[in-house]
């Protein structure tokens, strides 16, 4: 005879087994969901790289008002692709999802460099050579007028550089430049109009951090001077102002554009970022700029009355990236200049096709292209002289990418920079 108590044991037993059961059908739908959530995953990932693939093969603007893109052919691999100007890059921006599940990612895009077009140094045909003294160094490939280069006696001082005078081959050089890119050029005119609305009120700025995943933050700063200091400014950030931007030594910025007739840059400045102006760009001692950064000036229109566009540079400044200066008068007393003080150290590109004003112990470690060299030195200017500066294109780092504005770009575009 079974006893009563037996069964109270074969409930437990049961609800022991129930539980057990119930915990591998949990486990079960658990690792099923999450092998699910992995397989999505790996599949957004795959499709976020074949997104950017798009974006950098791209030649022409099909994606700059965003569109979206049936990787195979069917809605769970679609992507949204799209590419926004920023200063002298590109930003591309994709997102894919399947569901409800989304990757998304931000990136700068340049270009590399065209070796046929590259070259240490581009001085258009004057029919006048260029003369070299002092602690000169010119290495690499170099564009020199066809009375070409020599050796000069300036200031007591010899030429103390190599023999050969360039250490590379040399060609000859067109009447003027190989021009800028008239189609980034143009793009550069319509960030100026944005200071111009009638709305615009200056605003006191002091931490902005904005997402390259969502569209650009604009600041209109009006048309009272604007002295940034103090500011912490990161990511989609455009500045725009109808006079003088004053950036001070302790303001952080990175990755931003501001676009003004005058922007001045204190002593001291530590940032990344790409500064426009309409007419001067000035940067004070000490200061340095990681790549990739730009200074730009950009006159469109003929003013009798102003100055000749300039960029300044201060002594001991370290710069990377791009300084280029462009005015669309083709009239030689207004030609734009950049001019770098004392022990200015830059690494990647200058392009004038006015003057480049140089001083002792500047080190291009890159390439110049520019109309005439100037050299003060006391009361005497010197023309197309180039005296104790180092030119070097082959000290440019090889991962180097250049804006596609500069005529030595290739066509071939590559990830500048992983943004987001």
């Amino acid at each position: 005879m079974v006893r009563a108590s037996a069964l109270y044991i074969v409930i437990v037993i049961a609800l022991v087994i129930g539980i057990i059961c119930s915990s591998l059908v949990v486990v079960a739908y658990f690792y099923r969901e999450q092998y699910q959530r992995a397989f999505r995953y790996d599949a957004l990932q795959n499709n976020l790289n074949s997104g950017i693939n798009i974006l950098i093969a791209s030649q022409d603007n099909a994606y700059a008002e965003g569109k979206k893109v049936s990787l195979f052919g069917g809605e769970a691999d679609s992507v949204d692709l799209k590419t926004v100007v920023w200063g002298i890059y590109g930003i591309g921006v994709v997102r894919a999802f399947i569901q409800h599940d989304t990757l998304s990612r931000a990136f700068s895009m340049a270009h590399a460099i065209d070796s046929a077009k590259w070259a240490a140094l581009y001085l258009p045909d004057e029919d006048r050579p260029v003369s070299v003294s002092g602690k000169t160094t010119l290495k690499g490939n170099a564009f020199l007028p066809q009375s070409g280069i020599r050796e000069a006696y300036v200031d007591g001082k010899a030429y103390q550089g190599d023999k050969r005078l360039v250490i590379g081959k040399t060609y000859s050089s067109q009447r003027s430049l190989p021009p800028l890119n008239p189609v980034r050029i143009s793009e550069l005119e319509k960030y100026f109009a944005l200071a111009a609305s009638p709305n615009s009120k200056s605003l006191l700025l002091d931490s902005i951090s904005h997402s390259f995943l969502e569209t650009p933050k604009t600041v209109p700063m009006g048309k009272n001077v604007v002295s940034l200091t103090g500011t912490r400014l990161k990511g989609n950030i455009i500045l725009s102002s109808d006079t003088t931007v004053i950036v001070g030594s302790d303001a952080q910025l990175d990755q931003v554009l501001i676009f003004a007739p005058n922007i001045k840059v204190e002593e001291g400045f530590k940032g990344n970022c790409q500064l426009f102006a309409r007419d001067s760009i000035s940067v004070g001692p000490d200061c340095v700029f990681s790549y990739p950064s730009t200074l730009g000036v950009l006159r469109f229109k003929l003013n009798a009355a102003a100055m000749p566009a300039a960029i300044n540079i201060g002594e001991n400044v370290s710069f990377s990236g791009c300084i280029f200066a462009y005015d669309k008068s083709a009239e030689r007393s207004k030609q734009p200049s950049i001019n770098l003080g004392k022990k200015v150290s830059v690494s990647g590109q200058i392009y004038t096709t006015g003057l480049l004003g140089i001083n002792d112990d500047v080190v291009i470690n890159g390439s110049v292209f520019t109309g005439r060299f100037i050299y003060r030195s006391g009361f005497t200017v010197f023309e197309n002289y180039v005296i104790n500066t180092t030119i070097n294109a082959e000290a440019l780092s090889p991962y180097y990418l250049s804006g596609d504005i500069i005529p030595v770009a290739a066509r071939k575009k590559k990830v500048l920079q992983w943004l987001e």
